[in-house]
């Protein structure tokens, strides 16, 4: 009894070991079809790739499949996996701001290969300023898909109730123009709200002819034109005509108590859900008539450098790219500017508020995308203390002095 009870369990010992290298072999297999794609689409835009890529793998008829892979702190765990050398995805969407940075740390490959499988993935066929912030010099290292930018939503009812819609004649509203109404708002109601500040300030800084880095690649944020950029959104805070301090102006428009709403192109989708909220878009404000800037970014898919990444994995990432080029009108229904001319001229594609910046060449132009390689750094910057600035509650030559401390100091700890 006792011999036959130690082959029973000799078997089943077999029999184990047999179903962990079965289960080991079919995990192996499984990742050798799939393309492991990486976001950082954290919100409802996240729901939308999920939908482009599920109609991909649908009809595609390959044997590898699409896995798209929302990740939070991506940046961090990119890192991470880069320096590991292990899970690289074989396809990632990035921010236009960190290809530089990429491509100076040597780990982006250029998409000329990409091209060479689909041919249609070349610069004609998507928008300027969404192909360009993927160039570093004379080299292709990403394919657009979007441009996600600044958009200033306005009140109808309220343009009209203050009879202001002329402000809307030539589609910039300006800094003197809302001050007009200093004083004449009735109690509850304001001008303008505080969303997206940075972007905003970001968007003077081109109005006035400034920069936030120089010639030599050093940041430049505490200068005159940022100084007048934060004073005059401070003479709106002071006035009254921008909502409070410490609360969420983005809210009070969509209760219908605020005229103009600095947000993203994306948000469309929230004020079309509020019932009885009479909204359009134009563009951010401006310093100045003659000038309109709406501070952008871009959505924009690369491939790490990867060894494990094949070359038929690389063909189908192609096909794949190659339909989201000409599929991607469920993009636009997250709220962004789709790269693709081939959906920016559908006139499916017209219906979406969206299309606005799209829809002439002068428009196009105010779509402004940073280039410099620590943009991120400045634009934290302005995160963490224009808001306190704007309204008083920071020094505004401290907070000058203070950001561009900010810049320089995050700039070095990269260096080390």
């Amino acid at each position: 009894m006792k011999k036959k009870l130690i082959i029973i369990g000799a078997l089943v010992a077999v029999v184990a070991v047999a179903l962990i290298g079965f289960n080991r072999y079919q995990a192996a297999e499984k990742e050798k079809y799939t393309i492991n794609f990486w976001s950082p689409l954290t919100g409802d835009d996240g729901a939308y790739m999920d939908q482009i890529v599920n109609e991909f793998n649908a009809q595609s008829g390959s044997d590898y499949t699409i896995n798209h892979v929302i990740t939070s702190d991506m940046y961090t765990k990119l890192s991470t996996v880069v320096s590991s050398k292990s899970g690289i995805p074989d396809l990632t969407l990035m921010h236009s701001y960190k290809v530089e940075e990429f491509v100076n740390s040597d780990i982006i490959d250029p998409v000329d290969r990409l091209v060479s499988y689909q041919p249609e993935l070349e610069e004609s066929n998507y928008l300027d300023t969404a192909w360009n912030a993927g160039k570093i010099g004379d080299t292709q290292y990403t394919i657009p898909l979007d441009i996600h930018a600044s958009a200033m939503y306005y009140n109808q009812d309220l343009l009209e109730k203050y009879n202001v819609t002329s402000w809307l004649d030539d589609n910039i509203v300006t800094f003197d123009e809302m001050m007009s109404l200093a004083g004449q708002m009735e109690e509850g109601d304001y001008v303008v709200n505080n969303a997206l500040l940075s972007w905003v300030i970001l968007a003077q800084i081109r109005n006035l002819g400034g920069a936030i880095s120089d010639d030599a690649g050093n940041p430049t944020v505490n200068t005159p034109e940022m100084k007048e950029a934060l004073e005059r959104i401070k003479a709106l805070t002071d006035a009254g005509l921008m909502t409070p301090y410490g609360e969420d102006g983005y809210l009070m428009f969509q209760g219908g108590n605020v005229l103009l709403s600095t947000d993203g192109t994306w948000t469309s989708t929230a004020h079309d859900a509020v019932e009885g909220l009479n909204w359009g878009v134009t563009n951010i404000y401006s310093t100045s008539d003659d000038i309109a800037t709406n501070r952008a970014a871009s959505h924009m898919f690369g491939m790490l450098k990867s060894e494990s990444r094949t070359e038929e994995k690389e063909e189908v990432i192609a096909q794949f790219l190659e339909f989201v080029r000409t599929n991607s009108i469920e993009w636009a229904k997250a709220g962004q500017i789709v790269a693709s001319k081939d959906i920016l001229e559908s006139d499916d594609y017209q219906q979406y508020p969206q299309s606005f910046f799209t829809s002439t060449p002068e428009e196009e132009e105010t779509l402004y995308i940073f280039d410099y390689v620590y943009f991120s750094y400045v634009l934290e910057a302005l995160d963490v203390y224009s808001t306190d600035i704007a309204y008083g509650e920071l020094d505004m030559d401290e907070g000058l002095a203070t950001m561009q401390q900010y810049v320089e100091d995050k700039i070095a700890e990269v260096a080390r």
